[in-house]
């Protein structure tokens, strides 16, 4: 955003001393205005929520950047280790940069780019889009290293949950944690890889140098991940409180194997991810699709890619069983867990709408998808995302949007305040609610009222299926 924290406190000052304050803009509603779409306005909530990766952005901040309340920080991150770590997305409320879930982000986030183009393009959103995943791609090519090397985390989730501030003025230490041959991670690499090869797709027409840096880093990171298989929270300890690898790695490397022969149509890639299906028993799938697992998304990508039936019968199964046999809240939204439950709810919808699009049980997966998206945007009675249809949340655990504008003092105090956020964080899907419908908007409650970047992205993509599927119906 040019300047420093220091540049930005010496203009406010002055700004003060004059009165003139004011001219130091504000997020203003006007940046994703209404679009009269119904009955909901998936264009305007595709464009906030792309505001809200902007929120999330760590260190300097571009030009463009139209989220006037925060500013560059974060800007020693890897002097630790004498590496540049700046940049990248900070994970939710808080400022640690864990890699597991960004890269989670970047992959989905690109999905929805390439195969709802057309949605994306429609709501004037593309170029959002590309730049939001570039946020995300950029960081992991700075932390791709070295051959087989690649930093995983970027601060101290313990110390970091200690302080409540802006991200501007943080001064506690951001230590850097990184995967090797000696101490590998096979599921970060591997996601990892997959975002790399899903954006060098997103950017290949549209910026050919970049998307052939993409694809090379991808294919090392998911070479590194085959030939050195571990957890990485083995590896990097400091994650396992935080998201710890529960399905293990086997997800992830035919994940990533996809995505490395969608890029690259090399058959070695398709005969490596079925090497992976079979070894770890990926058609045994479990409920939901997020950062820990990822075989609802190989399903996906398998149907898409592969002309056996296994794969069509196994996604069609997969989905069926979360139409019929998963519990469902009294208002319509499938229940897939306490944590982040309107975020599990929204993973699944885009795979549901993508899902129609291949002519799998169409009007069946474009109901289910249709009916969760709607859900979350105000359907049964008040919206799950921050600036965005009836009675939306308003006081998200989120620390910098907390936070009064500078120079006022942003502290505890600020977790304490009885009112609304005094930044809007447009676009920020919380966490939602509770089995039976039950939401409070609650600063405190960090189950149901935080937000995250994984949250948002299967999120972000289903809303540019929506607006696809509705310009077609």
């Amino acid at each position: 955003m040019g300047g420093t924290l220091r540049t930005v406190l010496l203009v406010t000052e002055a700004l003060l001393l004059f009165g003139l304050m004011a001219v130091i803009p504000q997020v203003q509603s006007e940046d994703c205005p209404s679009t009269g779409m119904g009955p909901f306005d998936y264009k305007q909530a595709l464009c906030m929520s792309y505001l809200f990766y902007e929120a999330q952005r760590s260190g300097p901040l571009p030009a463009d950047q139209r989220v006037k309340w925060r500013w560059d920080s974060a800007l020693g991150d890897g002097s630790d280790v004498g590496h540049d770590l700046t940049g990248g997305y900070y994970d939710a409320g808080d400022f640690v940069k864990f890699g597991f879930p960004m890269a989670f982000t970047a992959t989905v986030l690109a999905w929805g780019l390439v195969d709802f183009a057309e949605g994306q393009k429609a709501a004037g959103q593309l170029e959002y889009g590309r730049a939001a995943v570039k946020w995300a791609t950029d960081y992991f090519l700075k932390a791709h290293t070295n051959h087989f090397e690649l930093y995983g985390q970027v601060g101290d989730g313990n110390v970091d949950h200690m302080y409540w501030g802006r991200p501007e003025e943080m001064t506690m230490n951001r230590p850097a944690f990184k995967i090797t041959t000696s101490a590998p991670g096979s599921d970060l690499a591997g996601e990892a890889a997959a975002a790399l090869a899903a954006a060098s797709i997103v950017f290949k027409d549209v910026d050919s140098g970049y998307s052939s840096q993409c694809l090379e880093a991808a294919k090392d990171l998911y070479d590194f991940a085959d030939q050195y298989r571990l957890t990485y929270d083995t590896s990097i300890p400091e994650a396992a409180a935080f998201y710890k690898s529960f399905s293990g790695y086997g997800d992830e490397l035919c994940w990533a194997a996809l995505w490395l022969f969608r890029a690259t149509g090399d058959n070695s890639y398709l005969q490596k991810a079925r090497g992976h299906w079979d070894e770890f028993g990926l058609q045994y799938g479990g409920p939901g699709f997020g950062w820990d697992d990822k075989k609802g998304g190989v399903y996906a990508l398998y149907t898409m890619l592969d002309s056996d039936a296994l794969f069509r019968d196994t996604f069609a199964g997969y989905l069926k069983n979360m139409r019929e046999n998963v519990p469902f809240t009294p208002g319509g939204m499938i229940y897939l867990g306490e944590w982040g439950s309107a975020r599990s709810a929204a993973s699944v919808a885009y795979l549901g709408l993508f899902a129609a699009k291949l002519g799998i049980d169409a009007d069946a997966n474009r109901a289910f998808g249709e009916n969760q998206i709607n859900y979350i945007l105000g359907s049964n009675g008040r919206s799950f995302v921050v600036g965005f249809g009836n009675n939306p949340p308003q006081k998200p655990h989120h620390r910098s949007s907390s936070c009064p504008d500078m120079p006022q003092t942003c502290d505890n105090s600020a977790f304490d305040n009885p009112g609304p956020n005094p930044q809007v964080l447009y676009g920020a899907l919380v966490g939602g609610p509770d089995q039976n419908d039950g939401y409070v908007d609650d600063r405190g409650d960090y189950v149901h009222n935080e937000v995250a970047c994984d949250y948002n992205a299967g999120f972000t993509a289903a809303l540019g299926a929506m607006i696809e599927i509705n310009m077609r119906s």
